[in-house]
Protein backbone atom coordinates (compact mmCIF):
# COMPACT_ATOMS: atom_id res chain seq x y z
CA UNK A 1 0.00 0.00 0.00
CA UNK A 2 1.24 3.49 -0.75
CA UNK A 3 1.96 5.98 1.98
CA UNK A 4 0.37 9.43 2.22
CA UNK A 5 3.00 11.09 0.01
CA UNK A 6 2.13 9.04 -3.03
CA UNK A 7 5.53 7.39 -3.16
CA UNK A 8 5.82 3.62 -3.15
CA UNK A 9 8.84 3.64 -0.82
CA UNK A 10 8.95 4.76 2.80
CA UNK A 11 11.72 6.70 4.53
CA UNK A 12 13.64 3.49 5.21
CA UNK A 13 13.78 2.62 1.53
CA UNK A 14 15.09 6.07 0.59
CA UNK A 15 17.66 5.89 3.35
CA UNK A 16 19.01 2.56 2.10
CA UNK A 17 19.12 3.87 -1.47
CA UNK A 18 21.10 6.98 -0.43
CA UNK A 19 23.47 4.87 1.69
CA UNK A 20 24.02 2.55 -1.29
CA UNK A 21 24.89 5.48 -3.55
CA UNK A 22 27.28 6.89 -0.92
CA UNK A 23 28.93 3.48 -0.60
CA UNK A 24 29.44 3.26 -4.37
CA UNK A 25 30.95 6.76 -4.48
CA UNK A 26 33.34 5.93 -1.61
CA UNK A 27 34.48 2.68 -3.26
CA UNK A 28 35.14 4.46 -6.58
CA UNK A 29 37.03 7.24 -4.78
CA UNK A 30 39.23 4.73 -2.91
CA UNK A 31 40.01 2.86 -6.14
CA UNK A 32 40.93 6.06 -7.99
CA UNK A 33 43.16 7.19 -5.10
CA UNK A 34 44.88 3.79 -4.96
CA UNK A 35 45.57 3.79 -8.69
CA UNK A 36 46.94 7.35 -8.59
CA UNK A 37 49.24 6.50 -5.66
CA UNK A 38 50.45 3.34 -7.41
CA UNK A 39 51.58 5.26 -10.50
CA UNK A 40 53.66 7.76 -8.50
CA UNK A 41 57.26 6.60 -7.99
CA UNK A 42 58.39 6.48 -4.37
CA UNK A 43 61.93 7.67 -5.17
CA UNK A 44 60.58 10.98 -6.47
CA UNK A 45 58.76 11.55 -3.20
CA UNK A 46 61.89 10.74 -1.20
CA UNK A 47 63.98 13.05 -3.38
CA UNK A 48 61.49 15.90 -3.00
CA UNK A 49 61.36 15.48 0.77
CA UNK A 50 65.14 15.38 0.99
CA UNK A 51 65.51 18.47 -1.19
CA UNK A 52 62.94 20.31 0.89
CA UNK A 53 64.68 19.42 4.17
CA UNK A 54 68.01 20.61 2.76
CA UNK A 55 66.45 23.83 1.42
CA UNK A 56 64.91 24.60 4.82
CA UNK A 57 68.25 24.02 6.53
CA UNK A 58 67.04 21.02 8.52
CA UNK A 59 70.01 18.92 7.36
CA UNK A 60 73.59 19.77 6.40
CA UNK A 61 75.14 19.26 2.99
CA UNK A 62 76.99 16.19 4.27
CA UNK A 63 73.75 14.66 5.57
CA UNK A 64 72.02 15.52 2.29
CA UNK A 65 74.71 13.84 0.16
CA UNK A 66 74.81 10.78 2.45
CA UNK A 67 71.02 10.40 2.23
CA UNK A 68 71.17 10.71 -1.57
CA UNK A 69 73.70 7.89 -1.74
CA UNK A 70 71.61 5.69 0.55
CA UNK A 71 68.45 6.34 -1.47
CA UNK A 72 70.23 5.92 -4.80
CA UNK A 73 69.22 9.29 -6.20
Amino acid sequence: MMNGLGWGMGLGGWLWMVLGIVLIVVVVWVLVAAIAARDRPVADDAAQILKGRFARGEITQTEYEQARRVLGI
